[in-house]
């Protein structure tokens, strides 16, 4: 006899998979092992439970001599369903008044309110897929841009995961052989080949360095490049972030410190997102909100992953320039770009002065002038040479994942320190252990009900 379900699974969930409000149609997913029942309960049109899973079936609802609506069902039997399960999805008229009036209809009759991500959830404890095909689901919802959408498909359609399969299962072998020598350890026996696992061991830390040295552009790809515009008060940071945006975003003044807090907006480059900050004037100043904004600014740099220095080319020297950059204390791993404004108006030996300089554009932001050649230089400097990655090779884009993946790194790396200094078996086999179930908790094959209830309830409700 089987055993029963887990309490959750066998309820039967209920939520509306659309965007809230008004709209042309609206569809409200049951999944569960009630859900034909429950639907069938209040549905007028062909019996549910003698249809064809993948059918579609026009009808009424009804709350006993009333409709509510008519609807287009469409029915999915398990296990050929996307949870897995029984699913039916009712298409109704997107009105606020009506999908109140059916979830309530349906909560009535047995079914009740699903959670943030619960379909997801019961596709992967189904076996549908495994968590990072799961993850890459709210990816792909969540992709605003090409590069996104592409590297979400990648993932959802398991290539990650297949390739942590892969690395795992030559871990596995060895840690195999591990344990049985403790098995036999008065034997003082050894059946993995020290000399074998050295060569695996650094084969597999190299696979994994390559994934998390990828999660630099992953991270870029899934959440844009924040992109800080610093400078002096009047150096024209508004107006260059409006030019960029191609829109009247920040206001422009020849006012001295207008801009006191940051301004945000983002803007798609060619497949990659920019998320540009406009900040507020760097000076000494004694006004109160000011200070506070020049204090944000100096804050916003240290967390950026790119930062544009603005000057003015008809007040600034060169010297000058690189002292103000310098004083901004960018991390170092941040690039810095600085950008000479008002070239339309700059003698000729100004723009000379700054023409030889490295890491240097001279632009007209008011007129456009140099932005197609700034646009092209912040692509060149994100691209690199990754993007060319997008399609052939796995490309980190979690956080959570990266986590576990440095978690192993350490952990392969305790074994091959304990391996060269002739350190017993039981703690290379506790340290191989931690390396895989660092891969496994990436994939799902080790979770814990808090990993779980982290991931999925970041889903919007009805996916």
């Amino acid at each position: 006899m089987p055993s029963p379900l887990p309490l959750a699974l066998s309820d039967t969930i209920v939520a509306l998979s659309t965007p809230s409000g008004a709209g042309a149609i609206a569809v409200i997913r049951l999944s569960g092992p009630d859900a034909i029942p429950i639907a069938d309960a209040v549905f007028a049109g062909r019996r549910l439970r003698d249809q064809a899973t993948h059918t579609l079936h026009f009808g009424t609802i009804r709350d006993g001599d009333q409709i509510l609506d008519e609807v287009v069902v469409s029915l999915f039997r398990g296990p050929n369903s996307y949870t897995r399960e029984d699913v039916v999805e009712i298409s109704c008229h997107g009105s606020r008044y009506i999908v109140q009036q059916l979830l309530a209809l349906l909560v009535r009759r047995g079914a009740r309110l699903a959670e943030a991500g619960e379909f997801t959830k019961r596709a992967f404890l189904h076996g549908a897929f495994d968590l990072t095909q799961a993850e890459a689901v709210a990816d792909l919802i969540a992709s605003d841009s090409a590069l996104s959408h592409r590297v979400a498909m990648q993932q959802m359609r398991g290539g990650f995961a297949q390739e942590l399969r892969n690395l795992r299962a030559r871990l596995v072998q060895f840690a195999a052989l591990l344990e049985l020598e403790l098995d036999f350890g008065e034997e003082d026996v050894e059946f993995a080949d020290r000399t074998g696992l050295v060569k695996l061991l650094q084969e597999v830390q190299t696979l994994v360095q390559r994934l998390l040295r990828s999660f630099e552009l992953g991270n870029v790809i899934k959440n844009g490049v924040t992109t800080v515009i610093a400078g002096k008060p009047n150096a024209g940071k508004s107006t260059l972030l409006n030019a960029l945006l191609n829109e009247d975003r920040a206001i422009v003044s020849a006012i001295a410190g207008t801009t006191r807090d940051m301004i945000e907006d983002e803007v798609t480059i060619d497949d990659i997102r920019f998320r540009f900050v406009d900040t507020a004037g760097l000076r000494d100043t004694t006004d109160v909100v000011e200070s506070i904004g020049v204090e944000r600014t100096k804050q916003r740099v240290q967390q950026a992953a790119f930062v544009l220095y603005l000057f003015d080319l008809t007040s600034t020297s060169p010297a000058e320039v690189q002292a103000e950059i310098e004083a901004l204390e960018v991390p170092r791993h941040v690039p810095v770009l600085a950008i000479g404004n008002k070239l339309d108006v700059a003698s000729d030996d100004e723009i000379a002065a700054f023409q030889r300089l490295p890491n240097t554009v001279l632009i007209a932001a008011s007129r456009g002038d140099g932005l197609d050649e700034l646009r092209e230089i912040l692509l060149q400097r994100v691209r690199g040479e990754g993007l060319d990655q997008i399609g052939s090779s796995t490309i980190v884009t979690n956080l959570r994942h990266a986590r576990s993946l440095e978690t192993t790194q350490a952990a392969l790396h305790a074994v091959l320190a304990g391996l060269s200094h002739g350190t017993g078996t039981e703690l290379l086999a506790a340290d191989l252990r931690h390396a895989l179930a660092a891969l496994g908790e990436i994939t799902g094959e080790i979770s814990s009900d808090d990993l779980l209830t982290s991931i999925f309830t970041q889903f919007c409700i009805g996916k």
